[in-house]
C-alpha cells in the first residue's frame, strides 16, 4: 500500500464486488477481487459468496476451484449460504460430481441447496437423476418452491417423462404454486415436449392473463411438435389481442416459417421484426438468414446477412451452410475466410458446414486446409467433426484419408460408422462396407435407419441384389426398425438398375406408406435405361403430381421418349418445361490442377487452352478408334446428323476435362475429375479406353458415385 493511502475495509471491497455482480459485470467483479488480494485484504464469507456468483455467471470453473481452495485455506466455516454458492457454481459450470461432493458435505441444506443441485443436474441432461433427487428432497421434508417445480418440470420435459410430469402437476395444485406464471409456462412446455398438446392448450386457456412468455411457450411448443401452421396462426392471434412480440417470439415464428417453407409468411414476419426493431437482435437476424435459406431464397438470406451490424458464430455458420445447400461451395469457403478475418472463431458447427462445402465442390485442397484448422482448434477428437471429415475425404475421392480419420476417432458413434460405410458405398466398395457393418454389430453399436440407407446404397453401387433383398427384409424382421420411404427408394433403385422393373413396380404397390418423389424417380431412371415407355410415363405422371417443377423428371422422360423414337413427345415435353420456366441444370465437369479449379461445359470454347485441349482430344480419338472405339450416339437424345452427334459426344464436358488434365499434369500421374450429373455411357466407355492408352489412373466422381478407371476397366464393372 502506498504511503498516505487509506486502507479500505473488507466490507467496502465486498460491497463493490457485489455491485458489479448484480449489474451483470462478473468479469469486473473478479478483477476487483484480484485487486483486493493484491492489497493483502483477507476476504470473508460474504466476499467469497459474491466471487463464487461471478464465477458461476462466467462459467469460470477453474477460477471457482481456486476460490474454493482459498475458502478451505482461510478456515472459513462451510455454512448453508456458502455451501449453496459453491453448489450453484459447480452445477452451473457443469461439474456435477464436485457439486454433489459439496452438497453431501454440507452440515445443513435449505430449499436453495436442493434447487441448485436439481437445476444443475437438469442442465447436464440427466432428467432421471433430477427426478430421483426431487423425491429424496421430499423424503427429507424440504418443501419445494416455484424454482424447484420449474427445474423438475424441465427435467420431465427433457426425458419425455409424462407420468412424472403429471405427478408434479398434481403436487403443484396442492402446493399453492399453481398460479405462478413461470411454473405454468413450464407446464405448457413440458406437455408439448411429451406430446400432450391438449393438456398444454388447457393450461394456456385457463391462465387469467396471457403474458408474452405464455404466448412464446405455446408458439415454441407448436413448432417443436411439427405444427408450424398453428404456431404462425397463434402469432397472429397474439398480436390481435394486443400483446407485443419479443425476440423469443420472433425466433419461434421464424422457425415455424422455416420448417414449413412458408416464404411469404416469413417475409411478413421479417417486416414486423423491422417495424419493432427486433431485426437488429443478433439471434433474430441469424434466424432470418436461416428462414430464408430453408424457404429457398438464398438472395434474401444474403441481403439479411449483409445488413447485420453484428454477426456471431451462429450467423456465419448459418450462411456457410446456406451457400453449401445452394451449390455455392466457393462462396461458403470464402465466407469462412471472411469470418476468421473478422476474428470470429469457428466452432464445430462452422467447421462441419465448411467441410460439407468442400465435399460438395470436391475441393480436396481446401478440405485438407480446414482439417489442419480442426487439429489446431482441438476439435479432431469430436466424433461429429470426424464424421464430416470422413464424408469430405470420401466425396473428394480420397477414401484412404477417410479410413485414416475413422481409425483415429477415439470414441465412435453410429454417425461415424454410417459415414464410413457410405464412403465405401460411393466408391463401389460393397464388401468393405459390409465388413464394417459386421464390426459395427460386433461392437454392439445401435443400428439406425441411416445405417440401412448406407448399406443398401453400397449394395446398389456394387450390384449386390440378393444381399440387398436380405438386408431390406431384415430391417424390420431382425432389427425391429420400420422400413422407411428412403429404404424403399434404395431397394427400387437396386431392382431398377438390374432391370427387375416389374418387381420394383410391385414393391411400390405394396409399400405401407405413400411413395414420394425419390421412389418414382428411381423407377423412372430405370425405365430410361431399359427403354420401358409405359411404366416410365406412369412414374413421371406421379412425380409431376407431387412436384410439378421437378426438372429431373422432365429430362428423364424426354430422354426416354427420344431413345424410344418418340421425338414429337420429347420436343413437346421440352417446350412444356421451358413454358413453365423449369430450368435444366447444365452438365459441367471440373478438375483441380495446381490448386486451381477448371470448369468445363459441353462444347466449351471458353478455356484459354482450348486449342491444345482439342489437339489432345483429336489425338485420343485416333488412338481410341484404332483400339476399336465406336461412338455410341444412343446417349445423345437430340435430333441431329450422325456426324454432329459424334462431334458433340467428343466434346462432352468430362472428355474436355480429361484432355486438359492430360496436357497439364506429368505423365503417369493420376487424374481426378468431378461431374455434377451422371456420367453418360459413351464417356464411360471412352474413359476406360483412355486410361489404357495413356497408362494413367482416372478417377471420376459423378452425381451418383466414384468410378476408378485403370488399364481399360472401371471399378463399377460397367454397373452404375
Amino acid at each position: 500500500m502506498k504511503p498516505g493511502t487509506i486502507q479500505r475495509s473488507v466490507f467496502s471491497w465486498t460491497v463493490n464486488i457485489r455491485r458489479y455482480v448484480k449489474n451483470g459485470q462478473p468479469l469486473k467483479a473478479l478483477e476487483l477481487y484480484q485487486e483486493m488480494q493484491n492489497e493483502a485484504i483477507n476476504p470473508d464469507k460474504f466476499t467469497f459468496i459474491c466471487v463464487l456468483n461471478a464465477c458461476a455467471s462466467l462459467l469460470a470453473l477453474e477460477k471457482g476451484r481456486d476460490v474454493h481452495a482459498q475458502i478451505v485455506q482461510s478456515g472459513c466455516k462451510l455454512d448453508v449460504y456458502l455451501g449453496n454458492s459453491l453448489v450453484d457454481m459447480y452445477a452451473k459450470c457443469g461439474s456435477i460430481d464436485e457439486a454433489y461432493r459439496v452438497f453431501n458435505f454440507m452440515p445443513g441444506r435449505s430449499v436453495v441447496s436442493w434447487n441448485a443441485m436439481i437445476s444443475g443436474i437438469v442442465k447436464s441432461g440427466n432428467g432421471k437423476q433430477a427426478l430421483e433427487l426431487f423425491e429424496h428432497m421430499q423424503q427429507e421434508r424440504i418443501v419445494p418452491d416455484t424454482v424447484t417445480f420449474v427445474s423438475v418440470l424441465n427435467g420431465c420435459a427433457s426425458i419425455g417423462a409424462l407420468a412424472d410430469g403429471r405427478s408434479v402437476h398434481a403436487q403443484l395444485r396442492q402446493s399453492g404454486c399453481s398460479s405462478d406464471i413461470l411454473v405454468n409456462n413450464c407446464l405448457i412446455g413440458m406437455y408439448f415436449k411429451c406430446g400432450c398438446i391438449e393438456d398444454a392448450c388447457e393450461i394456456f386457456n385457463n391462465l387469467p392473463v396471457h403474458s408474452v412468455v405464455s404466448w412464446n411457450a405455446m408458439i415454441m411448443g407448436y413448432v417443436k411438435c411439427g405444427q408450424s401452421d398453428k404456431a404462425v396462426q397463434l402469432f397472429r392471434q397474439m398480436q390481435q389481442e394486443g400483446v407485443d412480440p419479443d425476440s423469443i417470439t420472433f425466433l419461434g415464428v421464424l422457425n415455424a416459417c422455416a420448417k414449413k417453407g412458408a416464404l411469404e409468411d416469413g417475409r411478413k414476419v421479417h417486416a414486423q421484426a423491422i417495424k419493432s426493431g427486433f431485426h437488429l437482435d443478433i439471434m433474430v437476424g441469424s434466424c432470418l438468414v436461416d428462414m430464408y435459406i430453408k424457404c429457398g431464397s438464398i438472395d434474401d438470406a444474403c441481403r439479411v446477412f449483409n445488413s447485420m451490424k453484428n454477426r456471431n458464430v451462429i450467423s456465419w455458420s448459418t450462411m456457410i451452410a446456406g451457400y453449401t445447400k445452394f451449390g455455392r461451395g466457393d462462396k461458403a469457403l470464402e465466407s469462412l475466410q471472411q469470418m476468421q478475418q473478422a476474428s470470429i472463431k469457428p466452432d464445430t458447427i462452422t467447421l462441419m458446414a465448411a467441410l460439407n462445402a468442400c465435399a460438395a465442390a470436391a475441393a480436396l485442397h481446401e478440405g485438407r486446409f480446414i482439417h489442419g484448422q480442426i487439429i489446431h482448434s482441438g476439435f479432431e477428437s469430436d466424433v461429429f467433426v470426424g464424421s464430416s471429415l470422413i464424408d469430405m475425404y470420401a466425396k473428394c475421392g480420397s477414401i484412404i484419408d477417410s479410413c485414416r480419420v475413422f481409425n483415429n476417432i477415439p470414441m465412435h458413434n453410429v454417425v461415424s460408422w454410417n459415414a464410413m460405410i457410405m464412403g465405401y458405398a460411393i466408391h463401389g466398395l460393397g464388401s468393405d462396407a459390409l465388413r464394417l457393418f459386421e464390426q459395427m454389430c460386433q461392437k454392439g453399436v445401435e443400428i439406425d435407419n441411416a445405417t440401412f440407407v448406407c448399406l443398401l446404397s453400397a449394395c446398389s453401387h456394387a450390384g449386390l441384389v440378393d444381399l440387398a433383398h436380405y438386408l431390406f427384409e431384415s430391417i424390420s424382421s431382425v432389427y425391429g426398425i420400420l422400413a422407411r420411404i428412403e429404404h424403399h427408394s434404395c431397394m427400387i433403385d437396386i431392382l431398377g438398375r438390374v432391370g427387375h422393373l416389374h418387381e420394383a413396380d410391385k414393391l411400390i404397390k405394396t409399400m405401407w406408406c405413400q411413395p414420394d418423389v425419390s421412389v418414382w424417380m428411381a423407377l423412372l431412371g430405370a425405365c430410361r435405361i431399359y427403354g420401358i415407355l409405359q411404366l416410365g410415363e406412369l412414374a413421371a405422371k406421379q412425380i409431376f403430381k407431387l412436384d410439378p417443377e421437378n426438372v429431373g423428371a422432365y429430362v428423364l422422360l424426354s430422354n426416354l421418349y427420344a431413345t424410344t423414337g418418340k421425338w414429337d413427345n420429347s420436343r413437346m415435353l421440352q417446350q412444356m418445361r421451358k413454358r413453365r420456366h423449369v430450368h435444366k441444370q447444365p452438365g459441367q465437369t471440373w478438375i483441380e490442377v495446381n490448386n486451381q479449379v477448371h470448369t468445363f461445359l459441353v462444347n466449351d470454347r471458353e478455356h484459354p487452352q482450348i486449342m491444345e485441349i482439342e489437339e489432345e482430344l483429336k489425338r485420343l480419338s485416333e488412338e481410341m478408334i484404332k483400339a476399336g472405339y465406336v461412338p455410341n450416339t444412343r446417349f445423345l437424345v437430340r435430333e441431329m446428323e450422325e456426324e454432329l452427334k459424334q462431334f458433340s459426344l467428343c466434346h462432352h464436358s468430362e472428355k474436355l476435362a480429361i484432355a486438359f488434365g492430360l496436357i497439364s499434369t506429368p505423365d503417369g500421374s493420376p487424374l481426378s475429375i468431378f461431374k455434377n450429373l451422371r456420367v453418360c455411357g459413351d464417356c464411360h466407355e471412352a474413359t476406360k479406353l483412355i486410361s489404357r492408352i495413356v497408362g494413367r489412373s482416372i478417377v471420376v466422381r459423378d452425381a451418383n458415385r466414384f468410378h476408378h478407371f485403370q488399364q481399360g476397366a472401371c471399378s463399377c464393372r460397367d454397373y452404375w
